[in-house]
């Protein structure tokens, strides 16, 4: 399953991995864009076992929904890749009092993962891949402000790189309590994608000649998807096939254990909240 799968690096890993004969299940936002994809990706790579399921990231209802409608369903899921993102440049709310980034990147991927765990756990070897970012190693965790309501003047590129910090962090909690699953979290480079084209058209103008293919940004999901983890590190963060730091040099970036465990605490208040909700309106 891969969140994200209709453009970019979510599109190209999903072509890649249908052409090794996997099932794959497209998560996307818009139908459209997703169905136009799907089409591309069962022709490019030969494989027809290619089913789009179309769930908005930032609404956690419908993620609780979906979870439950999938997990009731016939299919089994063995790599769970989280490569949705959101990067929007002014304040959003929503009718839930979401911060839009925070809603998408960091809620989203936490429900969407918790709530799939009992199905990976019926297969060997599951995984769960997280698509992080190099911007999140300069970025310290910050559980006094998750909706972003004291950022002043509000900065995207900052809520973004705040939220893969959280992921990365998320990761390696995970793997601390679910041993039977892999975990990891990754770092796909600076890629051209059309993410990135339209989020930071700023650092894509001057960097663009620099930046990797959206098919190298896959190269390490890929990896990841399917070689053998026996002597890799569950809960560690990937890029180039290989564990990488989380922390630069004199960044100050590193969090305590007690604010991680104050990250998770606060993410599953609010997981408890919304799966309440959907279960009151059921």
């Amino acid at each position: 399953m891969i969140t994200g799968a209709n453009s970019g690096i979510g599109k190209d890993t999903a072509i890649c991995l249908a052409r090794k004969g996997a099932t794959i299940h497209m998560v996307c936002r818009s139908e459209t864009r997703g169905e136009e994809a799907r089409k591309e990706i069962t022709e490019t790579s030969g494989n027809d076992k290619v089913t789009l399921h179309i769930l908005d990231m930032s609404q956690p209802k419908k993620v609780w929904e979906f979870v439950e409608k999938f997990s009731s369903s016939s299919e089994s899921l063995h790599v769970l890749i989280n490569n949705a993102g959101c990067m929007v440049n002014t304040r959003e709310v929503d009718e839930d009092g979401l911060e839009k980034n925070f809603a998408t990147n960091s809620l989203g991927t936490y429900i969407l993962t918790c709530g799939l765990l009992p199905l990976l756990l019926k297969q060997d070897a599951p995984r769960v891949i997280t698509v992080s970012s190099g911007g999140m190693l300069v970025m310290k965790l910050d559980t006094k402000d998750l909706q972003f309501e004291n950022m002043n003047p509000f900065d995207g590129t900052m809520a973004y790189a705040q939220n893969k910090r959280q992921q990365v962090i998320m990761t390696e909690k995970w793997a601390e309590k679910h041993k039977e699953i892999f975990f990891s979290s990754m770092h796909p480079g600076w890629a051209d994608t059309p993410a990135v084209r339209t989020s930071m058209p700023g650092f894509h103008h001057k960097m663009k000649d620099r930046l990797r293919t959206s098919e190298q940004g896959a190269d390490t999901i890929i990896w990841l998807s399917i070689a053998d983890m026996s002597k890799e590190t569950s809960g560690a963060f990937y890029q180039d096939r290989k564990t990488a730091p989380t922390h630069l040099p004199l960044a100050w970036s590193k969090a305590s254990d007690s604010e991680k465990n104050d990250l998770m605490t606060k993410l599953e208040e609010l997981v408890s909240k919304f799966k309440s909700d959907l279960s009151s309106n059921l």
